[in-house]
């Protein structure tokens, strides 16, 4: 889509410390969804769930959220300390967050074993703050859950995944795993980025991966 505004550039800081945020939403009235329609922060309707994902750029990891069949996405950051950054901060890799997307999903036609699972399959989670040619804490693998249930099948996966990862003679899973409420606030993105891969078609897309499949778990 023509007409997107320019991407906002690394912000600079002299010397060490965390930059100082602000207390106003940096998006404070985001637009509908522009391929679900639903208001990007919209809480989840009874029976559905919520959770966090990290896994390299943002933009790409919401459109699979998407395409999976997730019923509200929305990208921002998360797992850091300065509130309400912009991306320019972020990028700096001094906020300490995370390029995140938020999901709610309906348990019952999305299970969260088929979001972890690709969540797991579409990235390297062995690689520490990298995805590809994507370097910086703010590219980290991380997995922030609302519900203990969520913490630990996503724990449970990560076990599993790890062993087929050994025996293809690959590395450790480094990909952080934490409930939401203890990894901080998300915060929600510049409207630019919000369904990015929509606005640009061929916009930028990280396809750093393992190659190798993610196990589900049996069903009891």
């Amino acid at each position: 889509m023509a007409n997107l505004p320019p991407l906002p550039g690394r912000a600079h800081y002299p010397g060490s410390g965390n930059p100082p945020g602000r207390a106003q939403p940096i998006n404070p009235n985001p637009a509908p969804h522009v391929v679900l329609g639903t208001s990007v922060l919209a809480d989840p309707a009874p029976g559905e769930e919520l959770i966090y994902l990290a896994m390299g750029c943002f933009w790409g990891a919401e459109k699979l959220m998407w395409e999976l069949g997730a019923s509200v996405t929305a990208v921002g950051y998360m797992g850091g300390d300065t509130p309400n950054p912009t991306y320019g901060e972020v990028c700096t890799g001094l906020t300490g967050h995370a390029e995140t997307v938020r999901v709610v999903f309906d348990p019952h036609t999305l299970p969260l074993e088929k979001i972890v699972q690709a969540f797991f399959e579409s990235h390297d989670p062995t690689t520490l703050n990298r995805q590809g040619n994507d370097v910086g804490t703010q590219y980290r693998s991380a997995l922030f859950t609302t519900t203990v249930q969520q913490l630990q099948l996503a724990t449970h996966m990560r076990d599993m995944y790890q062993a087929e990862l050994e025996v293809a003679g690959r590395g450790t899973i480094v990909t952080q795993i934490e409930l939401a409420n203890e990894a901080g606030p998300f915060y929600l993105a510049e409207e630019v980025h919000q369904g990015y891969l929509h606005k640009v078609p061929h916009g930028y897309q990280c396809h750093a991966r393992t190659g190798i499949a993610c196990p589900l778990p049996q069903r009891n």
